[in-house]
């Protein structure tokens, strides 16, 4: 896989080139600020990007506006954002577009190596991969402001696991349901969603979307 690293922090973004070199993925470029970014992903046109959100030189949201601007010239791009903290709008921003092959981790998951690199794998093939806390952080919502609000308490445990990339099984598995019964579950929070098969989409790539703008 060919993946390009923009990362400000030395000491992480070498440890990141190491060990992604280290699992024989191809590392076409690193950039350190978000003036380069944006270029970079236009050149080299990677299979996935791992990008921290604040990078140089305001340390705000450049690395954030660089992905976004990527991603309307290559649409689904995918992307694995970082970040030190859980950016509720910088989050909604990037979903806005589409919620296939996005991730968002916070930095000190990137530390449990195995975990990372799963997501990463999972963004590359076009699916999300959503920190547990940031789904927590996104669930916070206004009273009456909830459009999931129909939604029962299983029902959204059900689908911040989708929404962290977790397969019907591992769903299962994590809730000590069975199998058939999660089916069930999304199949509930398609109709409460209003989201019929689509002709060319993907209803839970839809629902995920659904949530996470929520």
């Amino acid at each position: 896989m060919r993946i390009l690293i923009a990362e400000d922090n030395a000491l992480l973004r070498e440890g990141l080139v190491l060990l992604l070199a280290g699992e024989g993925h191809e590392i076409c470029a690193t950039v350190d600020n978000g003036d380069d970014l944006l270029p970079a992903l236009l050149e080299h046109r990677p299979d996935a990007a791992v990008v921290d959100v604040r990078l140089p030189p305001t340390f705000r949201d450049e690395g954030l506006r660089a992905v976004v601007a990527a991603r309307r010239e290559i649409p689904d791009l995918p992307v694995l954002v970082l970040s030190q903290y859980v950016e509720r709008a910088y989050a909604a921003e990037l979903l806005a577009q589409s919620a296939s092959g996005v991730g968002y981790l916070l930095k000190d998951r990137v530390g449990r190596t195995e975990e990372f690199l799963e997501a990463l794998e999972r963004v590359a093939a076009g699916g999300t991969a959503m920190d547990p806390e940031v789904i927590s952080q996104l669930m916070i919502r206004k009273a009456g402001d909830d459009p999931l609000g129909s939604l029962t308490q299983r029902e959204r445990e059900v689908l911040a696991l989708m929404a962290e990339g977790q397969s019907n099984s591992v769903i299962a598995e994590s809730l000590f349901i069975v199998e058939s019964s999660v089916n069930k579950h999304i199949g509930n929070i398609f109709t409460k969603l209003e989201l019929p098969a689509p002709a060319n989409g993907h209803r839970r790539v839809l629902a995920v979307l659904a949530y996470l703008r929520a």
